[in-house]
Parts: C-alpha cells; structure tokens; sequence
C-alpha cells in the first residue's frame, strides 16, 4: 500500500483540549481514504501553556501530565487523551509522527547571571559588545514535574545564545560558557554569518551532558508513546552532527527503523537540502521546501508557467528517496511569517502531483483535508478544503502504482500513465493550468477495447475507448486534474 502522510494541525488550530479527541474520531475515517501515518504537534508542555501551538517548549516530559505554565492539558489536551488517540490510530493501522522540537527551549523558572556578548542581528559572528554580565531566565526546575521521569536541570551551561536579559535591550547574546568559547556551533551555510540562534534559549548540544538528556528523552518519548517516526523542528539550526548521533542512537535503543524527516525550510536552494543531507549521511529525509515554492509560484502565474519546470531543482526531481512533499504547511499558511499559500485552483493539481506519481513521500496539510476558519488581529482568514481531495487521496491507494511513463510535452498540460501492478490495474492523469486539452497517452494493449472513467467527475457521460494500439485520448477541464481509471476498477 502507498504511504501518505497528514499533518494533522494548524498554526490556529482550536485548543480546549479538542485536538487528539477530534483526531481520534477521524481515524476510521483517514484509514478508509488512505492515510498510513499522522503528524501530531509538539505534545509537551510549551512556555505558553494551553495556548500554544507547541514550538515555544518548556519540559520535554510533560505531555499534558503536570500542573505547569498555568494548567495541565497542553493546547491539545492532556497527556491521557494523547495516549488514547495513539491507540485508536494504531487501531486503525495509522502511524504516528511526533514533533521534535530540540532547538531551543522557552519560560526557564529563574534568573542565572552569566557572562553573555550581544551580536549583530543580521550576522550573528559579529559581536557588538565586549562581554558583560546578564541575568536571564536560562534556569529550569520544573516544579510541577520535580524529578519524575528526569532529575536533569538546564541552566545557562545548556545554552549557547539568548533573546532576553534583565535590564537590557531585546537582542541576540552569546552565551559564554566552555562550550561557546569558539563561537557558534557549526552550520552548512552562512546565511545570517551562522544561524545556529533562532530564538528564545538555544541550546547547546556541544554540551555532553544535554546531549545524554536528550538522547534519554528521546528513549523515554519511545517507551510512552510508540511512535513511529519524528518531525525534526528548525533543522536549520542545529548542529548536523547532532541530530545525525541522536537519530542513530534512537534506533538502536529502540530496536526500531524510526522514520525522521527535517524541516529545513529553504525555497529555490537545493544546494542546501542535498548538503544537508549529505551532512547527515541520509539519515533523515526532508522536506521539499523547493517543490512546494514551485507550487506557490505555479499557482499565480497562472497559464503562464510552464508546467514542464514544475520539478525542476527540486528534491523530489534529484533525491525522491528523502523527499516529503507538501503542497503548504502551517509556516505557509495565511497570516505566518513564511506564507506562501497555493492558491486554491491549483492545489487539486499540486495534490495530483505529490499523491499520484511515483517519487517522494506525500504529506496533506489538515485544512486541505478539513477546512479552516481563523482569526488574527483584523485578519479572517476562510480556508476552502481543496476540491477533489479525498477523491485523490483515495487514487493513491487504489490505482497509482507501477512503472510510470510521463507526457511532459506541453507547456500547459502535463499527463503521465502509472501501469499499475499485480493487484492494481493502470491509471492515467492528466491536468491543465491553461485550457481544456485532451492528451494522447499509450496505456498498453492489455487495455484494448477498455472503457476509462475520471474519478474526478469532470466527465460523467464520457468515458475514454483504448484503441487497438493501446492508445487513449484523455481530456481535462481547463485548469484543473482528470484520473482515468478502468471503468471496471471503480469502486
């Protein structure tokens, strides 16, 4: 069966608790379309408690369990519901992909004093102080959790940069310690000098003592959970040598293939996906921030992109083996920092794209499957499941296997047929971000004689006649997808 991921949330998704229960009852549901693997948030206990999305963390082990950061439940409920939803998707063969936020951690109980530089914004090896004494909030009790589970303490040995110091200017300090004595950790790019700090207290995973902490908390999330596989948060900016020993560590103290996939968000520059990758000796997959900037600029160009360029320079064009690709997430969506939303008549395109061809790992982005409805300030935002979708997410699991063969000729209307295998018979797709086309494609004489239906329904009193040569002329609407499929193969 063909894997397909959810990120199952948004940046706005509703709190109160709501998020594992709802997800809980989908489950028979997300199973029936197709859906193999479901993308939770970060589930610990965040700085901001019950309203936060999750990627401000303050304790790693507590999953909605302790009184902490004004309450027990996290945003998305408590750490019994967590569980309880983990074994109802389980259930439903569902695997589960947590959220890994090892970056940085936010809202430490006390204030330490240590010696600290203050460095340039924009090129963060520039300092622009000498070194001084700050007092900020790098020390972590966790007084609601004491000592179960870890009696580790954080304090500012575990952290090589900060956003806040007591008395000061909002700026980025360096921390100084024993470990930060040459500077930042290291980084494959020089974007920002070194964008080893990204906010709040960064950590320092030179320190052998944090890494221990949290190779012992990515053991002991393992044994509570029994997930599957990880979202590894902000990639960018953290040392690759670390996650490399984590995720290798991970596996053999669990006895488990763990899957992990990065975010390493870099649109238009797959030189840095693939050196990241190589850096990390393919441990982990990423995602295809370059394929889904293709999507976002396809979908307003309009007809004028060349739709034969879509995968150009991209990760699944030159490494599909460790592409998850993604038509928007919650850093794109409406009103993030890093929008860039694909408009909606092309996501049913974009989604044929990743769901229905051979190369990456598809991942759906929760309002694309559900809807969303939020507000920001004076912004609100309506977001229209995408057309088709479950439609195509059902195609992936019944008909797109096999060899592919692509009809990559027009500029406008691309097509490709997948043959299909043993148990699945071929499929032919066809889209258009132009005109109505109607494409010649060689599905096989196997075929001959066959009637073609399009699942998507554009075309319910026409069906497609294979000729005797194995040939078929498949129409689209303009701009949008048809899938054909043997008339005798609908469900």
């Amino acid at each position: 069966m063909n894997n397909t991921l959810i990120q199952y949330f948004h940046w706005y998704s509703e709190g109160n608790g709501q998020l594992y229960s709802e997800l809980a009852s989908n489950a028979a549901h997300l199973e029936e379309l197709g859906i193999t693997a479901v993308w939770l948030p970060p589930a610990y206990k965040s700085a901001g408690g019950g309203y936060s999305v999750g990627y401000d963390p303050y304790d790693l082990y507590d999953l909605g369990e302790f009184d902490q950061k004004g309450g027990i439940p996290t945003k998305y409920g408590t750490k019994e519901s967590y569980l309880e939803a983990i074994k109802t998707i389980k259930e439903h063969h569902i695997q589960l992909i947590v959220d890994v936020v090892l970056n940085h951690k936010a809202g430490g109980d006390e204030l330490e004093k240590f010696n600290a530089i203050m460095v340039n914004e924009d090129n963060r090896d520039e300092t622009v102080s000498e070194p001084f004494e700050i007092e900020s909030y790098t020390k972590f009790t966790f007084a609601g959790r004491g000592t179960q589970y870890s009696d580790f303490v954080w304090d500012f040995n575990c952290f090589s940069g900060v956003d806040y110091a007591e008395g000061q200017p909002k700026a980025i300090y360096r921390v100084l310690n024993e470990y930060t004595e040459k500077g930042w950790d290291q980084m494959i790019s020089n974007e920002k000098g070194n964008y080893d700090y990204l906010m709040y207290n960064d950590i320092e995973h030179r320190n052998p003592f944090v890494r221990e902490e949290l190779n012992h908390w990515g053991k002991w999330y393992f044994d509570t959970t029994d997930f599957d596989g990880v979202r590894l948060d902000a990639v960018k900016h953290v040392g690759f040598d670390f996650f490399k020993e984590w995720l290798t560590l991970l596996r053999s103290n669990t006895g488990k293939n763990i899957f992990a996939v990065g975010e390493y968000w870099a649109p238009g520059q797959l030189d840095l996906l693939q050196n990241y990758i190589a850096s990390t000796e393919g441990s982990m997959s990423l995602f295809d921030s370059c394929l889904q900037h293709n999507f976002y600029e396809a979908s307003h160009q309009g007809g004028n992109y060349d739709l034969r360029t879509i995968f150009d320079n991209t990760l699944t064009q030159h490494d599909p083996l460790h592409a998850v690709t993604v038509v928007g997430n919650h850093d794109t969506q409406p009103l993030q920092a890093l929008e860039a939303e694909v408009q909606a008549w092309f996501k049913p395109i974009a989604y044929a794209l990743i769901l229905l061809r051979k190369d990456g790992y598809p991942c759906i982005f929760y309002p694309d499957l559900f809807g969303a409805h939020y507000q920001e300030g004076d912004h609100e935002i309506f977001l229209e499941k995408a057309y088709g979708i479950e439609t195509l997410i059902k195609a992936r699991k019944d008909h797109a296997y096999g060899d592919q063969k692509d009809y990559f000729e027009d500029a406008n209307c691309l097509g490709w047929i997948r043959f299909g295998d043993n148990d699945h018979k071929a499929c032919a797709v066809t889209l258009s971000n132009k005109d109505a086309y109607e494409k010649p494609m060689e599905i096989g004489e196997l075929y001959q004689g066959q009637s073609f239906c399009d699942v998507m329904g554009h075309f319910p009193d026409h069906e497609v006649i294979i000729d005797d040569q194995g040939w078929g002329q498949f129409p689209v609407p303009a701009g949008n997808v048809s899938v054909w499929i043997p008339k005798n193969a609908q469900s």
